[in-house]
């Protein structure tokens, strides 16, 4: 079979199971119209109409139905007949490209990619640390590492580690101005926001008691995670911090918790969680290891489940 008459078929089974010409082009890193040539050209390869199409949607006609099941049962077969030669290939090699949230830039990754360097020698590595929500199909990346809570896409989601939010701030701003118990009294202080990739003012605070909508008056905004964080160290205010990026802290002394019987949760008190995100399920194998690695070495950091009372 040739492979022009794979990217045919698999340009037909990705439209299928998107529902939609644009996203399906959108996962395969192609144009809309030259995967609608796709589907005209393996139409009259089979001799059948696959998909009736109108301007706004589109309907499998029943050879399209018949076609499709046999279809993604070859791609399938194909996957699994590289998975086989993959295992017995050399170890794998190549460039990982990846995007991250910049916090994981204190030490985190870095030790991740320092130990999977040592595992996989010929593997090479390429992080683009950015708090903003980077596409890792329009930037070519193997994946996204993304925090908080997952958005609904066509990308595929892959949990990493769960966390929780509390609110902290160093001793010596809770010596200067006090700390705070309750979400309302946060209305007296110096309020620490981290703005990127987007502003969200309403707070939701969870206790065993209470459930609390605030919505916070900053005092001061960044960009950058890695800035929100260390403001709060140098006791410029209170801040919203990821638990396994603050408890370190606290156990040294740098950090206190403040509204300690809350915990920060989205409005329906769930709580957030590191993930990735990519396109295509067809990861390269390097890719494949290092997400792997990411995951296995998040799940090492303690998950913090009960507040301080």
């Amino acid at each position: 079979m040739s492979l022009k008459l794979m990217w045919e078929i698999r340009a037909f089974c990705t439209v299928v199971e998107k529902r939609s010409f644009v996203h399906a082009a959108r996962m395969l890193g192609r144009s809309p119209s030259a995967v609608t040539r796709a589907i005209q050209f393996l139409e009259e390869a089979i001799g059948a109409e696959l998909i009736l199409r109108t301007q706004k949607q589109f309907t499998l006609t029943t050879a399209g139905e018949t076609y499709y099941a046999s279809a993604k049962h070859l791609l399938e077969t194909q996957a699994e007949a590289e998975d086989q030669l993959a295992q017995l290939s050399n170890s794998p090699q190549g460039w990982v490209r990846i995007s991250a949230p910049e916090i994981l830039s204190l030490g985190f990754l870095p030790r991740v990619v320092a130990q999977f360097s040592r595992d996989y020698p010929k593997v090479s590595v390429d992080i683009h640390f950015s708090d903003k929500s980077i596409d890792p199909i329009q930037e070519k990346l193997d994946f996204a590492i993304r925090g908080a809570f997952p958005q609904s896409s066509e990308l595929i989601g892959y949990p990493l580690w769960n966390y929780r939010r509390y609110m902290y701030a160093s001793p010596d701003y809770i010596a200067r101005m006090g700390a705070p118990d309750e979400p309302e009294e946060l209305a007296g202080h110096d309020v620490i926001i981290h703005s990127a990739p987007r502003i969200l003012r309403d707070w939701h605070f969870v206790s065993a008691t209470r459930n609390v909508r605030y919505q916070a008056e900053p005092r001061f905004r960044f960009t950058s995670g890695i800035a929100t964080f260390q403001a709060a160290l140098e006791g410029a205010g209170i801040v919203r911090l990821a638990s396994w990026l603050a408890e370190p802290a606290v156990a040294t002394g740098a950090l206190q918790r403040v509204c300690p019987a809350y915990r920060l949760t989205s409005s329906k008190e769930q709580d957030p969680s590191m993930h990735a995100v990519y396109g295509t399920s067809r990861m390269a194998k390097g890719a494949r290891l290092f997400l792997e690695y990411v995951r296995n070495k998040g799940l090492e950091i303690p998950d913090e489940r009960e507040p301080a009372i």
